[in-house]
């Protein structure tokens, strides 16, 4: 199927969210080396109706858009490819699989991307095949056996209900690095902060400027003493 194909399946699948939007090729600021599959940055984010905006909430596409953690997380992966070389590792809750690319293209030997969301598996599938990579896809993480070397992780704890992941992540892999902007600072045992870095949800959500300072973790084995900012 031709890209211009691939945007038009896209965009069907998000028209069912937003009505008036349609999916493009972007390059992230960012991280120029990955383009994906997302919504237009001129979508009409002020013309929907309150009924819109209700069905919207009950059914976020959050796959079409590139989210600030993810971002940060995927430049510092290409950044230190060993975190990820030769390495198997899963990108939880991957939406639009950004980290999950950037791991791919750093020397993983293999990425699982995971989400519950079948239309973010598909959209991860074809931003993978843009950006020249091979993904495997599992919709929920306990059905994958498999060893995991590194879990990546952006953007899950914009609700407070999902910080009893934290514990989970370390017992599902021997290594996790998890970036977010809604709680930047926890304290979760068996994690440090290894820095934070500021960057825009694309495309952007004219978000709270608190939303823009995103925060890695590092949660395993490994002794790690300096942060930078």
């Amino acid at each position: 199927m031709s890209r211009k194909g691939l945007n038009a399946e896209l965009t069907a699948l998000v028209e069912r969210s937003v009505r008036g939007a349609r999916i493009e090729q972007t390059r992230l600021p960012l991280v120029p080396e990955i383009e994906l599959f997302l919504l237009n940055e001129d979508y009409p984010q002020h013309a929907l109706s309150d009924e819109e905006i209700r069905w919207l909430m009950d059914n976020p596409a959050y796959w079409c858009f590139c989210w600030a953690s993810g971002q940060v997380l995927a430049r510092f992966v290409l950044d230190n490819p060993h975190w990820v070389a030769g390495k198997t590792v899963m990108d939880f809750g991957c939406g639009s699989a950004v980290v999950g690319v950037a791991a791919a293209l750093a020397g993983a030997e293999r990425v699982i991307a995971c989400d519950l969301d079948a239309d973010a598996l598909r959209a991860s599938a074809l931003n993978a095949a843009l950006n020249d990579v091979t993904l495997d896809y599992v919709a929920d993480a306990n059905d994958y056996e498999g060893p995991c070397d590194l879990l990546i992780v952006a953007d899950v704890l914009y609700d407070r209900a999902n910080l009893p992941l934290l514990k989970s992540f370390l017992q599902r892999a021997d290594e996790v690095l998890l970036a977010d902007s809604r709680i930047r600072d926890f304290s979760e045992p068996g994690y440090v902060r290894l820095g934070g870095q500021r960057a825009f949800t694309v495309p952007d959500l004219a978000e709270s400027e608190e939303f823009s300072h995103v925060s890695l973790y590092y949660g395993g084995h490994r002794q790690i003493t300096g942060t930078t900012q």
